[in-house]
């Protein structure tokens, strides 16, 4: 199977404060053989980045309204006049609120759609076809399906 990377490098907004933010270098990526997941990596070309996997499908609903819940949670809002997506992601190790243009993320995400079509992820992971082969029958089911044990009646009535 043909696979497919779409990756998208940003410069991105970790929010300290509604006055001050710093920039974060991220990348983002998207891969056909994981058609339902987004890859985020943050601080790239540091010693220690930062990687985060979630649904395709929240960020593409998050960048039209607020969606997700937990440990990501992603909305669209206009910011000095421009739009961004902000994302509030929540782990043990902290929480960070990061503001992307959405210009951007809209047009990367355009393209991983283009590649694995909504709806059609399913048919990427080849699940249909895994599930036909291995419950596909084969001479040894005829050994299984066949009954051990002779029958206590004999054929001649005795």
């Amino acid at each position: 199977m043909h696979r497919t990377v779409v990756e998208r490098e940003l410069e991105l907004t970790l929010i300290l404060s509604p006055e001050r933010g710093i920039p974060v270098p991220a990348r983002l990526g998207y891969r056909s053989d994981d058609p339902f997941a987004v890859h985020v990596t943050f601080h790239i070309g540091s010693d220690h980045p930062v990687h985060w996997t979630f649904a395709r499908e929240l960020l593409v609903e998050g960048v039209f309204r607020p969606c997700g819940h937990g440990d990501v949670r992603v909305w669209p809002r206009k910011v000095a006049g421009r739009g961004v997506v902000l994302m509030a992601l929540s782990s043990p190790d902290g929480d960070a609120l990061l503001e992307a243009p959405a210009a951007q993320v809209s047009s990367w995400l355009e393209r991983t759609l283009r590649v694995v079509p909504p709806g059609s992820e399913g048919e990427q992971l080849g699940i249909d076809d895994g599930l036909a082969e291995l419950l596909a029958p084969t001479p040894a089911d005829d050994l299984w399906l066949r009954d051990p044990w002779p029958s206590d009646e004999s054929a001649d009535g005795e």
